[in-house]
């Protein structure tokens, strides 16, 4: 099969499929396909199931997720605003629920947000493959955020709406801060993927950590083990050329350093408190810390300092079990 109409396809065949190994043939079935495919269609808009995940977000075009900004702010305004503790602005939802992949960066940025402004939120992993989870939202790709039954949806997005709301009569708006939280979604994010399934090893690394922390029954954890991992070594490489990276820990290394240096020596892009900008690069950067090309990562460059620094000040998961 040289052409696929999508793993779309695959997820509506699979949907009326009696039982877990029943649909793990059709995706299975699917992904030699997949990785040959000539669609023209970029890979996020052709990618279904648990590969969002795995993948760069796509922003609608309606809703950038980032705030625009102003030239007006004055220095002293964006001082004070970053001043604050976490905890003397309150947002005070009584019902705040994550529709999520455990290991996708963007759920990671949604929870970074919640978890340096102790905001408590409950968890629902989304089965990557059924989605069940989400048969109730028209959106169906994730993170989603419900809170006290309003939905929101695209990461960013959802962090600008909530500091929006938790600041109403702050206007000053960061042209620094706009800046970075654009190159985390724009650039940051599409290095990743290249690197975590740089070898097979690698692949297999990740998706032992995706299938142990996501919602899979057992034949779907040891199937997608597996056949996930051969599929996103070979679609890495399609990502490596698509996003003209020629050294994968090169531009990995590279991304690190040009966020230090962003820093300007300060603690963070925020000055003496994170801004959204560091808990964006934090929350992508969370998932892979402990894998392989995250100890690469912090290894060989000079970002494990903020990183260090960025665990502290996030502090510990408000997260409710429930």
């Amino acid at each position: 099969m040289t052409v696929i109409r999508g793993l779309l396809a695959l997820r509506k065949a699979s949907a009326g499929a009696e039982s877990s190994a029943a649909r793990l043939r059709l995706f299975g079935a699917s992904v030699s396909g997949f990785v040959s495919t000539t669609d023209p269609l970029p890979l996020s808009h052709r990618l279904c199931g648990w590969f969002d995940l795995l993948l760069a977000q796509p922003i609608p075009q309606a809703v950038t997720g980032v705030r625009s900004f102003s030239g007006a702010s004055s220095a002293a305004a964006q001082d004070v605003r970053w001043r604050e503790n976490p905890q003397d602005v309150k947002l005070c939802p009584k019902d705040v629920v994550l529709y999520q992949y455990e290991a996708c960066p963007f759920c990671n940025k949604v929870k970074a947000f919640l978890d340096y402004y102790k905001i408590p939120y409950k968890v629902v992993e989304v089965n990557p493959i059924s989605k069940k989870e989400i048969k109730w939202s028209d959106y169906k790709k994730v993170p989603i955020l419900k809170v006290d039954g309003k939905q929101m949806v695209n990461s960013s997005a959802i962090i600008d709406e909530l500091f929006q709301q938790m600041h109403p009569s702050n206007l000053a708006e960061d042209e620094e801060e706009s800046k970075w939280c654009r190159w985390v979604d724009n650039h940051l994010v599409h290095v990743l993927s290249p690197n975590i399934y740089r070898t097979p090893s690698e692949a297999l690394e990740s998706f032992n950590y995706i299938t142990s922390h996501g919602n899979f029954s057992f034949t779907e954890r040891l199937i997608a083990k597996y056949t996930g991992a051969a599929a996103m070594y070979m679609v890495s490489k399609k990502l490596k050329k698509r996003h003209n990276i020629t050294d994968e820990r090169g531009a990995l290394y590279e991304a690190a350093e040009t966020w230090v240096n962003a820093l300007k020596n300060r603690p963070y892009c925020g000055g003496v408190k994170p801004n959204l900008a560091d808990l964006s690069v934090f929350g992508v950067l969370r998932p892979v810390r402990n894998l392989k090309s995250g100890k690469d990562m912090v290894e060989n460059t000079r970002i494990g300092e903020w990183y260090d620094r960025m665990e502290k000040a996030v502090g510990d998961s408000a997260r409710v079990l429930s």
